[in-house]
């Protein structure tokens, strides 16, 4: 009963801040809560390593990231598809959400992936850098970087004359 107890508990206290930050690294609500769904499904599956975790919170973000990276690179071929104009992608949408919510995930989008990563953990889940580099398993200084060239980005991409859309095949930070 004490794994179901603490897997209750994490599930109360972290799961909408968990389905933010993946929201703002993928950009889709439903992806979003179904990758920290699978994080917490891993929990109860295999309890053991995240009852003797340090961090509850980092032991089910980490999980949560590596579910959406898993589903990241499976939609690869799909998303080639799309830019190639062989399939139309519907737009996705979130109810109730700003359009200055919508615009700043679309510019997340147009980051690279460990861009995008470093700057939702730091900016939206409120993350240390030194927490961001663990969470990652990255050095501190490639955190540092990878923050700076996503704030860059980020201006750019939200600037009033910033282009719609990159030409295809390009993609900044």
């Amino acid at each position: 009963m004490e794994a179901e107890d603490a897997v209750r508990q994490a599930y109360e206290a972290y799961y909408r801040r968990l389905v933010t930050q993946v929201f703002g690294l993928v950009g889709d609500l439903a992806e979003a809560e179904d990758a920290v769904h699978e994080a917490f499904a891993r929990v109860v599956a295999s309890p053991r390593s995240f009852l003797r975790a340090d961090d509850a919170e980092r032991w089910l973000r980490v999980a949560a990231l590596n579910v959406a990276r898993t589903r990241y690179r499976r939609r690869w071929l799909f998303d080639r598809l799309v830019r190639s104009g062989r399939v139309e992608a519907t737009p996705a949408s979130a109810p109730g959400v700003s359009g200055d919510r919508v615009a700043l995930v679309a510019a997340l989008r147009r980051l690279a992936p460990p861009t995008r990563e470093a700057v939702v953990l730091h900016h939206l889940a409120d993350l240390s850098v030194t927490e961001v580099a663990a969470t990652l398993g990255v050095p501190v200084g490639t955190v540092k970087a990878r923050l700076a060239r996503g704030r860059a980005a980020l201006a750019t991409f939200l600037s009033d004359d910033a282009p719609a859309a990159m030409p295809e095949g390009v993609r900044h930070a």
